[in-house]
């Protein structure tokens, strides 16, 4: 296999010329020259050696994302729509940037930990993480790292968050259906952790403001991955003659329970208003469209990539939360009540 130092002797030049062009660094080079040492490396197929490239610099170019995903809930976690626009929006940012992404997915956070320490990666992207689990990933790592869409305590020092204004969105949602006079809304979670459990805390606070009752048969959980279980759905209809909306944390679950309702009958939104969460494109092929909040994922993933780049370099950085704005998508998917009292 060629070398630089081939190439510099056939071309009679020096190696740090070759070596220049080689790695883009141009602008105290000729077009000519550029022309000659280009030729060369068509010629011989030449593939620079990353691996000695990064040990001279000491960096290996590598980014690791982990994600915490259940596979009780998960099949396939990528194929979610949120999952598989966030990892290919950090994927592209990190190659915009010089670097290299690997991915692992598990819902062991020991196991997570375990591989994520051989890597020799520069930082990390960390997903679907608890306050627990990035603290036991810290113990063990200790480059930049950078969370997305979790909740830590602002006593845990040095971290850095991007995540949404959870709470706000609900909240939102939540007084959009109470001016449309629902008043007994059944919130539907498989989760109280985490960004589920500050969507609660935003349906309960605008619950509380406008005076309506929030009665604790209202708070439905369900397991992880059973949503699509018929005794599950079953029971979901059940409870629809109990109230006049569901707020689902995700529109996949709202997609995947009006396609039921209706399957059997019960009409969306003329028996049941049906709300969602993200602004995916399950709302968007469901019929009715979905009424959701909707994230801007892409902006996620680009925030979080940013800002680990930041640490990378070590460039001035304010650790936190990074909240992104929501905002309502109006659908077809929730009906107004006519009279308050009644429902």
């Amino acid at each position: 296999m060629i070398t630089i130092k081939d190439m510099a002797e056939m071309l009679e030049l020096s190696t740090t010329t070759v070596s220049n062009v080689i790695h883009g660094k141009t602008k105290e080079v000729s077009g000519a020259t550029v022309a000659k040492v280009q030729k060369l490396i068509d010629e011989y197929n030449y593939v620079p050696n990353i691996n000695a490239r990064n040990l001279a610099v000491n960096s290996s170019k590598i980014i690791g994302m982990a994600i915490k995903g259940s596979e009780e809930k998960y099949v396939n976690l990528i194929a979610d729509p949120f999952y598989g626009e966030l990892i290919g929006t950090v994927e592209h940012e990190l190659r915009k940037a010089g670097f290299f992404m690997m991915l692992y997915i598990s819902g062991s956070i020991e196991e997570i930990i375990r591989y994520t320490s051989t890597w020799n990666a520069d930082g990390l992207i960390l997903v679907g993480m608890s306050q627990d689990d990035y603290v036991k990933v810290r113990q063990r790592y200790k480059k930049p790292t950078v969370i997305i869409d979790s909740y830590i305590s602002e006593e845990i020092a040095r971290h850095l968050n991007v995540g949404l204004e959870d709470e706000e969105g609900a909240y939102q949602m939540t007084e959009y259906l109470i001016k449309y006079g629902h008043r007994k809304i059944g919130f539907v979670t498989d989760n109280m952790e985490g960004i589920d459990y500050y969507r609660y805390l935003g349906h309960k606070r605008a619950m509380k403001e406008y005076m309506v009752p929030a009665e604790e048969d209202q708070l439905i959980s369900i397991l992880p991955g059973h949503l699509e279980k018929e005794d599950t759905l079953a029971e979901l209809m059940q409870k629809a003659k109990e109230v006049t909306a569901f707020m689902f944390c995700s529109d996949y679950y709202a997609a995947t329970v009006i396609n039921y309702f209706q399957d059997q009958g019960l009409k969306v939104p003329g028996d049941i208003s049906i709300t969602g969460f993200d602004g995916n494109r399950y709302g968007k092929m469901v019929r009715p469209v979905l009424t959701t909040v909707c994230q801007d994922v892409t902006e996620k993933g680009r925030a979080a990539v940013k800002q680990l780049v930041k640490m990378i370099e070590n460039q001035k950085q304010e650790y936190g939360n990074i909240r992104l704005p929501v905002e309502l998508f109006i659908g077809d998917s929730v009906k107004k009540v006519k009279d308050p009292a009644a429902s």
